[in-house]
């Protein structure tokens, strides 16, 4: 299977605005903690991949830490019905005060688009988490379960959120 290519041609569409037409957009924001140092542990356990790790999906990456270009294969779930899937990190930021990644589908992925995971510290000294996302399916399977995949997607989301507020406290 080649997975050197990307499934979708809006490659980097969520750092740049609004998702494109045609996908299911995805939003999620979670407050996770306060000041730079909850900050810190949060971008580097996202931009580590630990947090996904923490939140229970494997992680296979090319590098130890996200960089344009870095290979990534998530898999969830359990036993027959484990899943993994081949993304490539679309973009990062490394900033003072935002720090993230996206990645985005390649051939083989059962959906095709993209996903952001970004760590922002507020002037207030919040610290926020926000995923954003645009996908649809690639596959019969996700094809058939129609609405579903959506609800998955968000609780996902949340997921992260918790486990990165976990992270950070």
């Amino acid at each position: 299977m080649n997975t050197d290519t990307f499934t979708y041609r809006e490659v980097g569409a969520t750092r740049l605005g609004p998702p494109p037409d045609g996908y299911h957009a995805l939003h999620h924001r979670t407050r996770i903690g306060r000041g730079r140092p909850a900050f810190e542990a949060a971008g580097a356990a996202v931009t580590t991949f630990a947090l996904h790790r923490r939140s229970g999906a494997g992680v296979a990456a090319t590098t130890p830490r996200a960089e344009p270009g870095t290979g990534v294969r998530v898999s969830l779930g359990a036993g027959p019905l484990r899943v993994t899937v081949p993304c490539r990190v679309v973009w990062t930021a490394y900033e003072r005060d935002r720090t993230g990644f996206a990645y985005g589908t390649l051939t083989g992925h059962p959906e095709c688009g993209e996903e952001s995971f970004v760590v922002e510290l507020g002037e207030d000294g919040s610290v926020w988490f926000t995923v954003t996302a645009f996908s649809r399916p690639a596959r019969w399977y996700t094809r058939l379960a129609g609405p579903l995949v959506p609800v998955l997607q968000r609780a996902y989301a949340r997921r992260l959120g918790r486990t990165l507020a976990r992270i950070a406290g």
